[in-house]
């Protein structure tokens, strides 16, 4: 009975204990869910949650709002202002975009969360495995901060370096490889500010000599990185070689330069040094095509974001700099790293190499194209060169024109403004715009009119003298020619260049027919060529209104404008079984002539046109017979065309043409060229243009292979 009891006893204690435990255990569980819950409901958030958070204000540059989240005595009593000079410092500086975090771990006992960070920078990715320690604070945790937060090896005395290698632009190159646009060396005129003596009036001698403002200097000599012994370089002047001092023979830019130069390194602490930059070896004979560059500015930096870009940069302004930036320009190469107290390299985070610039071969030929501005630089003029079996442009120029590499020594206001006043407008790019073609328009005519069937060759429209119209309709308005001749047919209005045999064929074509006809060999349509022409037009409105337009324009009036090049690749099909070739400008090392306009004319009608236009050089009565040769077979057509304010106008003024190709594809050496001069009148007219274009081809033609 005892032992009864005693097991009762022992059963009854063993359950109170039980129930003590249970009590016990339910309490703590309520304990802690409450204290969570009361965590939750003070908002609260977990340091995974804090982490994420705090790295999302970094590509806003919400720096205060980071510093916010920090245990600022566990941080090592950091102060707002270092903080956000630290971080906005690196994050800024290395220029850091796109961030994403991922959380690996989270240990709630140690309050550490480690993580992987991935951003992109100036230089490329960097990515990198971390880890943030936290503590709790009396209403919430805290980020414990040091600098390993930003990379891991990071410390407080520790230096993020950004280190650019620039990019060396590529050349642009003729078809011989001729440098048209490279590397080249000129002066930096510079000061060493310890070395400079009256300082005021140095500066003031120095302003007058570089023809620049003395705020300027001192605007650059205020720079925050000069020092007493730096050189502070001030403007880039052109080079000047060691030569004999005033000799009779020294160029007298030179000789002006060279003086200019001694009286500046006889003020003490100016130094002039060798300095790379662009050149134009062509200068202005081929300004207009090649362009220039020039330094970037702000709103290039904005506009070309996350292009390279730095303020170290240039970037091409027109012509083929501009046209083929993105191939020329290359890519910097850019290092990030961390560097020690010391100096030293700790470890490199990101490196990019450098992409140097892409040389660009054209198609011109450099000799051509100097020879063609050496013979119209005095002129207002424009003139292409092209193969007439290929497509390949060999020259495009335009004159007046300017040295090119004036924009990169930087000019003066004086000479800017000489530039932009100058009457002759020789900023003005001539071979990119349309004009009045004349009579170097009539073999298209021709071609249009027996390819439409509206022209019978061999028909003779008549002897009308000098002059002729339509009948009384025409009031006193009449189409004018120069030559007299007998049996007005196509092959004899070539050679004459008969402007009323032309005016009446394009009354038989009809305004339709020459309308719908035009517009298929390009007219009121862009060009397909790198570098963007003005359109050709048959008329200043959508139609040929009335008839003495249409007469006006079978022989290159009325209102006909031609890009040179749009007239030039027309001509092409004369020669190549009236197929009309593409122009093209970048050099293909497998010749490859391609059609712009498959079967313009048939090949027997393009025969035709060919054999009329051989008749205009080869004939002596012909209007270009002044170029024929006895070493080739040249075809071409003469043009002069009146630009006047109105039809009674008597003091208007004349362009000048002329456009002559090789006429055989067996030709050793073929080639195109067309030529416009504005103002000929009184100066010979078209044959202005006829002994200057001979000039070329007599240097063409002699030239050795």
């Amino acid at each position: 009975m005892r032992d009864k009891n005693r097991r009762r006893k022992k059963r009854k204690s063993k359950l109170i204990m039980m129930l003590i435990f249970f009590l016990t255990t339910i309490s703590v569980g309520i304990i802690v869910c409450a204290v969570v819950f009361l965590n939750r409901s003070n908002g609260w958030k977990n340091p995974k949650e804090l982490l994420v958070e705090y790295m999302n204000h970094i590509p806003e540059k919400e720096y205060e709002k980071m510093y916010k989240l920090l245990d600022v005595e566990a941080s090592g009593n950091i102060s707002q202002e270092d903080f956000i000079k630290r971080n906005s410092a690196i994050y800024e500086g290395i220029e850091m975009q796109n961030m994403t975090v991922e959380i690996m771990e989270y240990d709630k006992e140690q309050m550490t969360v480690k993580y992987q960070t991935s951003f992109d920078s100036v230089a490329g990715n960097i990515a990198f495995e971390n880890e943030a320690y936290f503590v709790k604070g009396e209403d919430s945790y805290k980020l414990k901060w040091n600098d390993a937060l930003i990379f891991p090896v990071l410390q407080s005395t520790d230096k993020v370096r950004v280190s650019t290698t620039q990019a060396e632009r590529g050349e642009l190159l003729d078809r011989n490889d001729n440098v048209l646009a490279g590397k080249g060396v000129a002066s930096s005129v510079g000061i060493v500010p310890g070395k400079l003596e009256n300082k005021d009036s140095a500066i003031e001698e120095i302003a007058k000599l570089l023809e620049i403002e003395p705020q300027t200097i001192e605007n650059k000599l205020a720079a925050q990185w000069v020092k007493e012994d730096s050189f502070v370089p001030i403007k880039t002047v052109a080079k000047v070689e060691d030569i004999e001092w005033m000799t009779l023979n020294t160029d007298e830019e030179t000789r002006i330069e060279k003086e200019r130069q001694e009286k500046l390194l006889a003020i003490p602490g100016v130094m002039i040094s060798d300095t790379k930059v662009r050149e134009y070896p062509l200068k202005d004979a081929a300004a207009h095509l090649i362009g220039y560059v020039q330094s970037v500015t702000a709103e290039d930096l904005e506009k070309h974001a996350d292009e390279g870009y730095t303020a170290n940069s240039v970037i091409g302004r027109s012509g083929m700099e501009s046209l083929f930036e993105t191939e020329l320009k290359g890519q910097n190469g850019c290092r990030i790293y961390i560097e020690d107290t010391n100096g030293n390299e700790k470890i490199e985070l990101v490196n990019k190499e450098v992409q140097n610039g892409e040389n660009i071969k054209l198609t011109i030929d450099s000799d051509i194209q100097s020879a063609l501005y050496e013979q119209f630089q005095e002129d207002k003029s424009c003139s292409v060169a092209m193969n007439p079996y290929t497509g390949e442009v060999l020259a495009l120029v335009s004159t007046p024109s300017y040295d090119n590499n004036s924009f990169i020594l930087g000019m003066t206001d004086e000479q800017w403004t000489s530039l932009n006043e100058d009457e002759r407008k020789p900023l003005y790019n001539r071979f990119r715009q349309v004009w009045c073609p004349g009579s170097s328009f009539k073999p298209i005519i021709a071609a249009i009119g027996l390819e439409s069937g509206a022209i019978d060759p061999t028909k003779d429209y008549g002897n009308e003298g000098l002059s002729w119209q339509k009948d009384s309709s025409w009031g006193s308005y009449y189409v004018t020619t120069l030559h007299d001749y007998k049996s007005a047919i196509l092959e004899n209005a070539l050679i004459y260049s008969d402007n009323i045999y032309f005016a009446k064929a394009a009354l038989e074509i009809g305004a339709e027919t020459l309308k719908t006809s035009l517009q298929q060999l390009g007219f009121n349509q862009e060009l397909p060529f790198e570098i963007t022409m003005a359109v050709s037009q048959y008329s200043n409105t959508e139609n040929i209104e009335t008839e003495i337009q249409l007469a006006d324009s079978g022989y290159g009036q009325g209102q006909i404008l031609v890009n040179p090049l749009h007239l030039a690749s027309l001509y092409t099909a004369f020669c190549n079984n009236g197929n009309v070739l593409q122009p093209y400008l970048k050099y293909q090392e497998e010749l490859k002539a391609e059609s712009w306009i498959s079967e313009a004319f048939s090949k027997d009608v393009a025969n035709k046109v060919l054999e009329g236009m051989k008749k205009v050089v080869n004939d002596p009565n012909g209007t270009g017979y002044a170029s024929h040769r006895e070493d080739t077979v040249l075809a071409g057509k003469t043009g002069t065309a009146e630009i006047k304010a109105s039809k009674e106008d008597t003091s208007g003024t004349e362009l000048g043409w002329f456009a002559v190709l090789t006429a055989e594809q067996t030709a050793k050496k073929p080639i195109m060229i067309v030529s416009m001069v504005e103002d000929v009148k009184g100066r010979g007219g078209s044959g202005y243009v006829v002994g200057k274009v001979n000039q070329v081809l007599d240097g063409w033609f002699s030239r050795a292979e």
